[in-house]
Order: structure tokens, then sequence, then C-alpha cells
């Protein structure tokens, strides 16, 4: 990792001043944060919505750079906005990693225990990146994953994946070229 301060964008509405103030607390230890407050589209129907950019890849390296003890912490941030906001649609949080490709994770339970399930385990995933990104089992050059929490499996799955010029998504049948 850089000793330079890389700069972090954090995306957010429905979010108070004080969750906003605690997280940049965490985060100013290692980045530049920038947060941005944006419009609500009333698309996707949650009260609340955190994207946050992390200037790095999503490893080993990093969580050993950014401390353990300092994840653990963001992650209960989390748990408590989604507690302060209840179940239902109350709270979609978004977190991508730069990288080859670019990792990103797409929390958005309507169950309060489910929710804390996908925050607790997204470190679990950095174990399985290899196992994941093996280029015998996704498409050729890709440069974007995302990540869905799957229920049935209590797992984090990558769901749709970006190359160059398509974008797959993940079916029962293997990875399904869409427009």
């Amino acid at each position: 990792m850089s000793n330079q301060i890389k700069p972090l964008l954090m995306k957010h509405y429905g979010v108070s001043p004080w969750e906003i103030n605690v997280i940049t607390s965490i985060l100013d230890k290692r980045f530049k944060t920038e947060d941005e407050e944006i419009e609500n589209t009333y698309e996707d129907k949650f009260v609340s919505h955190l994207e946050i950019g992390f200037p790095y890849s999503f490893n080993e390296e990093f969580f050993k750079w950014f401390d353990f003890k300092e994840w653990d912490r963001l992650k209960g941030v989390f748990k408590e906005m989604k507690r302060r906001r209840g179940d239902g649609k109350a709270i979609k949080i978004e977190l991508n990693f730069s990288g080859e490709p670019d990792i990103n994770f797409i929390l958005q339970s309507d169950q309060s225990q489910w929710f804390k399930m996908e925050v607790e385990k997204i470190d679990f995933v950095v174990e399985l990146l290899p196992y994941h990104l093996d280029k015998d089992k996704i498409p050729k050059n890709v440069k974007s994953v995302i990540y869905n929490f799957d229920q049935e499996s209590a797992r984090w799955k990558i769901i749709t994946v970006f190359t160059d010029e398509n974008k797959f998504v993940n079916s029962e049948n293997g990875w399904k070229l869409t427009t």
C-alpha cells in the first residue's frame, strides 16, 4: 500500500450528519475523504443510500493496511445504520474497490439479521477471490465484478461481471450475456 494519502469518494442520501461524521472519522485515518450528498432518484425505493469508493484493491493487504480493528468499527456503523432504519427497503450500501478487476459489494437485505450477515461476511470473500475469479469460471477480460448476497446459501456470490464491451449475469446455466 502506498504511504500517499489517496482520495476516497463517498456519495449518499438519507444519511444523517452524525452517521457521515462517524464514517469519515474512521476513513480519514487512511484516506482524504470527500463526501457528496446526492439526489434520491426513487428508482430503488431505499430510504438511505451510501456508496463508498475505495481507491485500493480488495485483498488481504488492504485489510492489514486499513487495520482490521478499523474495518470492524466501520462494519459496526453499517449495522447500526440498518438497525436505526428497521426492516424493509431502508438502506442500500455499495462498497466499491478499485483493482484488476474492480470488486463491488451491494448490501441491501430487507431484514436486519440478513443485513448483519452481509456486513459480517464481506471480509471472508478475500480468501475466496482466487476461486471466484478463476479464469475458467468467469468470462474473459473481466474489468469489474458485482457481488450480491445470496440468502439461500448465506454467502456472497458474483452476480454480474463487466468486460470491455459486455455485461454478463450469473445464472443457473452459467454466464449469460446481457445488453
